[in-house]
């Protein structure tokens, strides 16, 4: 039990590490691109990323997450392992030809396509880097060191490509394929070094029509998922302007970097997760699970929060003055962080270890038609603050849908956590900070004062009240401390 906390403790700390890249890279990047770019650049790739997520989508066809599940239950098997492997790669593959071949028709027959062909084939190599990249086999082993270093070194790489190739609004296109290569190119390496872990000789026998029953649904959850997360940008470049596009865009950023943050423990846990259900740890799985709730009630808040109240000088950090545009989509959108936090533990981890997929499927199914109605009302009139809506709304149903169903499980695990205490840190915290706005001038001032106090005050008041979570991190880095000292 001792090794497999330590295990899991060094895989969030690696995932943290990742996370915290993930946070770091758009942090140094966007607010130079964005200025440069403007809203109507920044627009065109964010337009282009989500018209090819939904090809990458039908290529990958629910493998990410199923792949993981797969490859952890046979894990300690090589023989089983390298045969599972290779049928799911195999059948990536094949999928991911029949997407291109898609693709390309679709990019010479769609006018608004063929406006943006070149951006779009570029963004288009995420679908073989995804292919060849066998992310869900490492996921599946564990190895968050492995992807943690090569993460960071591309990124890295990425980030220095951004300073010396971008100078001026044209150079869009190049933008495109910096980011492409930053969050893919390095599936390249998985590729290489994949014969660590499993034989690369044919196995032969394949059973491909084992997992077919269970990737169509990984493949349906994954296009309920999708089409919700990317439908926001699409009916916005097609019923609004690129300059619409490119205000969401800059409020999503800012979003999608606090999910990484809300969500690392989530994606640590969920080959663990499988490991413990295939076994019947069944009290393991629901500790980590605890754990898990609690841990998304006590990030995820306080980011919620602090970022509605400071809305405007987030944007403005990272995106510079001119996407004013962009503050109202960004206030609304924040409280999702709390609901995509929980959807992802209940979803990722407690139903699809499971095997109850089928009930993610039909709450990110909601999910897509609740954003898809509220979008086509309301995009029109308000642009991107209707955008902003749906998809609030839309991962609302989806936490409710989940939560019906599971409600006896979880219920524990909810009610474990001190909503009294959490309450009480969040006020004092936002008294602690909002005063900074008229004291202090420049966005990165205020930033930089108010998170000290609010964030400060937050977790001053949790270490005060002895939250379990926040304790247990403390005490376990003191010791580590005492541990330095003595040698």
């Amino acid at each position: 039990m001792e090794n497999k906390e330590k295990s899991l403790k060094k895989n969030f700390c690696m995932n943290a590490i990742l996370t915290m890249s993930q946070f770091i890279f758009p942090l140094i990047t966007f607010p130079y691109v964005s200025r440069i770019l403007l809203a109507e650049g920044t627009g065109k790739v964010s337009f282009a990323t989500s018209i090819i997520s939904y090809f990458a989508m039908f290529a990958q066809l629910g493998i990410p997450t199923y792949g993981i599940r797969a490859c952890a239950q046979v894990r300690n098997d090589k023989k089983k392992l390298s045969k599972t492997a290779q049928e799911i790669f195999i059948i990536n593959i094949i999928m991911s030809i029949l997407a291109y071949i898609v693709f390309f028709i679709a990019v010479c027959n769609v006018p608004r396509l063929k406006d943006e062909k070149t951006l779009l084939i570029i963004v288009s190599a995420t679908i073989f880097f995804n292919a060849i990249g066998m992310e869900w086999l490492y996921k599946a082993l564990e190895q968050y060191t492995y992807i943690t270093i090569r993460s960071v070194i591309f990124k890295f790489i990425a980030l220095i490509a951004m300073f010396l190739l971008i100078h001026q609004q044209s150079d869009y296109i190049i933008y495109g394929a910096i980011s492409i290569f930053a969050s893919s190119a390095s599936n390249i390496f998985n590729f290489f070094n994949v014969h660590k872990y499993i034989s690369l000789r044919p196995v032969g026998e394949y059973n491909f029509k084992q997992h077919l029953k269970a990737v169509s649904v990984f493949f349906a959850l994954s296009c309920a998922a999708t089409i919700y997360v990317n439908l926001d940008t699409v009916m916005l470049g097609f019923m609004k302007t690129n300059v619409d596009v490119g205000y969401y865009n800059a409020a999503v950023k800012i979003k999608t970097i606090l999910v990484s943050i809300v969500t690392s423990l989530g994606t640590v846990l969920l080959p663990r997760a499988s490991y413990y259900v295939e076994h019947g740890l069944k009290e393991d799985f629901y500790r980590i699970t605890k754990k898990a709730i609690n841990f998304v009630f006590l990030v995820a808040t306080p980011l919620m929060l602090y970022f509605m109240f400071f809305a405007k000088e987030g944007i403005f950090f990272l995106s510079g003055n001119t996407y004013g545009g962009a503050i109202v989509p960004m206030q609304i959108i924040m409280p999702t962080l709390f609901f995509i936090g929980l959807t992802n533990i209940m979803g990722m981890q407690i139903l699809v270890p499971l095997g109850k997929e089928n009930i993610v499927l039909y709450s990110e199914i909601v999910g897509a038609v609740v954003d898809l109605a509220i979008n086509y009302i309301l995009i029109p009139k308000y642009a991107s603050a209707g955008a902003a809506i749906g998809t609030l709304v839309a991962e609302i149903a989806v936490w409710i849908v989940q939560y019906i169903y599971l409600r006896k499980q979880i219920k524990d695990a909810y009610k474990n956590v001190r909503y009294g205490i959490l309450i009480l840190a969040l006020f004092l915290g936002s008294i602690a900070s909002l005063w900074v706005k008229k004291v202090f001038s420049g966005s990165f001032i205020v930033l930089l004062n108010s998170a000290i106090l609010f964030f400060g005050v937050y977790f001053i008041v949790l270490t005060i009240a002895k939250e379990p979570l926040i304790y247990q991190i403390e005490e376990g880095l003191l010791t580590k401390l005492k541990k330095k000292g003595k040698k």
